[in-house]
């Protein structure tokens, strides 16, 4: 998009339709059996991949079953376990503080609410879309991960740079009953075609509407 054009907003209901079409079961790549493993393992995905904090879980969720047990768990093997994920401290210090917050709160058990899981230390609205959407199927809001955070603007659907500003556009155009969709959809095509870099525009199925806005 050359500078003075005219930003047109692309068709939601095309783009939906597109991103069923390419991600049918789409849904955020972390796995979890229950919605405490699914809390601990997106502070765990932070500035980590979601194949990385996957492989640390798998053994993690054995050790460590509930909400009950990360409370309780000794803070230096806690810290070793999550290691691999970067910023092993102060992750391992959050998920105890919620883990621990959640027995003293809700009898161990994640909330299906929006302002009882932003209560959670360190547990923000993207975090919480992604419990409430992922875990209990509420479309309390649509994901804004750091690719959707990218994707968004470049496809000329807000033109907001901070997360939270970029939901409330993405909310306003979206239908209510695809935001669960929308979201994790928005994610796999950002990280496997609107990519930060060399983003794939040739072979995108949003090609022909899409403003690249930013794209050289």
């Amino acid at each position: 998009m050359r500078r003075g054009e005219r930003r047109v907003t692309p068709d939601v209901d095309v783009i939906v339709e597109r991103l069923r079409e390419r991600f049918p079961d789409a849904r955020y790549e972390l796995d979890w059996e229950t919605p405490v493993q699914l809390a601990v393992a997106t502070i765990l995905a932070a500035q980590c991949t979601d194949e990385r904090v996957n492989a640390v879980t798998k053994a993690l969720f054995v050790r460590y079953p509930d909400a009950a047990a990360f409370a309780a768990a000794d803070r230096e093997e806690l810290e070793e376990a999550l290691k691999p994920t970067g910023f092993y401290k102060q992750k391992a210090k959050t998920v105890q503080e919620v883990c621990a917050a959640l027995c003293e709160r809700h009898g161990g058990e994640v909330p299906a609410s929006m302002t009882a899981l932003c209560a959670l230390p360190g547990i923000a609205r993207k975090s919480a879309n992604v419990i409430l959407n992922t875990a209990f199927g509420m479309a309390s809001g649509i994901i804004v991960d750091t690719h959707v955070q990218r994707v968004a603007p470049r496809m000329g659907l807000s033109e907001e740079s901070k997360p939270e500003a970029i939901e409330r556009d993405l909310m306003a155009i979206v239908p209510e009953s695809a935001w669960t969709f929308f979201g994790p959809a928005m994610v796999l095509h950002g990280r496997y075609t609107c990519t930060a870099r060399a983003p794939q525009c040739a072979g995108c199925v949003m090609a022909d509407l899409c403003p690249k806005v930013g794209v050289k």
